[in-house]
């Protein structure tokens, strides 16, 4: 079995790494690294540093602390021996990335950059599909409420954070996930608010080397239901994946209606690779995010209060 420790036990290390550590067979958590949070039943410590130190025996680490602190936290893990899951995104910039990718290669331990909006219920039977015919055209509306998702979490606002892409990175690993040919930015809008240096609000057009018009519309003010969909238009019928990629439907027929499973086959998916000795950092949907900083046209908008 393989012991692990979380590193940052905030709301989503909480309502999902948590639970699906506890219902995986491969893993024993014990131990938490948090200044603002502990859990009983384990051994923490108020950060990564003194709980590498205490427990040098320990087979793998989970970093969920907010990217602008990963990499630092992932070589230190890595240099200690340790395997790393990392959570989205990466990091933030595709240098550090790269950069871990080599140091994990070089120290032979396993380096998981996860996205886990790939393994919604619908996600893979959605990629089989559409492999075999031409996308005519696809639209992604991604809309959440961030107070409901990020409640008084100030870093998602300034550099790094990615403001209204850390939800919408979700939607561009499944897109890089299903479409069978690869896409390119070619024009973006950033709403960024007055007092933040991160977008709440994007708009983005993408084409691949047929043309195909690739439509995405990412906002971080909408209350009430959540909006997570992706529509696929092929010359033989359309596609949606709803609810983050849980529901799949084709030409208007429900194919697929799953449960919550994402960060289940995350872990899963981790198990593997360290068996294996391998690394799996796939940074499409990151390198899309910063096509979007640099090619995007800023516009001030009214200013976020919490």
């Amino acid at each position: 079995m393989t012991t692990i420790a979380i590193a940052g036990f905030g709301k989503i290390a909480r309502d999902q790494h948590l639970p699906a550590l506890r219902e995986n067979r491969n893993f024993e958590l014990t131990a938490i690294a948090s200044r603002n949070a502990t859990l009983e039943g384990v051994d923490n410590h108020p950060d990564l540093e003194s709980l590498l130190a205490a427990v040098p025996a320990l087979d793998a680490v989970a970093l969920c602390t907010p990217p602008q602190v990963r990499y630092t936290q992932a070589v230190a893990t890595i240099e200690a021996g340790k395997h790393v899951l990392l959570e989205k995104p990466p990091g933030v910039s595709l240098s550090e990335v790269e950069d871990l990718i080599r140091r994990a290669e070089q120290k032979g331990v396993t380096l998981f950059a996860t996205w886990h909006a790939r393994e919604a219920a619908g996600v893979e039977k959605a990629r089989e599909w559409l492999s075999t015919r031409r996308v005519t055209a696809v639209d992604i509306q991604w809309r959440e409420d961030v107070r409901q998702w990020h409640p008084g979490q100030q870093w998602v606002w300034e550099p790094g954070g990615l403001g209204v892409f850390d939800p919408g990175i979700n939607a561009l690993s499944i897109v890089t996930r299903i479409l069978p040919e690869a896409f390119f930015l070619r024009e973006a809008t950033l709403e960024v608010p007055e007092n933040c240096q991160s977008p709440i609000g994007a708009t983005l057009e993408f084409t691949d080397v047929n043309d195909t018009p690739i439509h995405a519309d990412f906002d971080w003010r909408q209350t009430g239901p959540q909006t997570w969909q992706i529509t696929v238009e092929t010359e033989d019928g359309k596609l949606v994946l709803d609810s983050g990629g849980s529901q799949l439907s084709i030409d208007g027929e429900r194919i697929i209606d799953g449960e919550d499973i994402e960060y289940a086959g995350l872990y899963q998916r981790f198990a593997e690779l360290i068996r294996a000795g391998r690394s799996d950092v796939d940074v499409a949907p990151f390198r899309h995010v910063a096509d979007a900083f640099l090619l995007g046209r800023r516009q001030s908008v009214e200013p976020f209060i919490e």
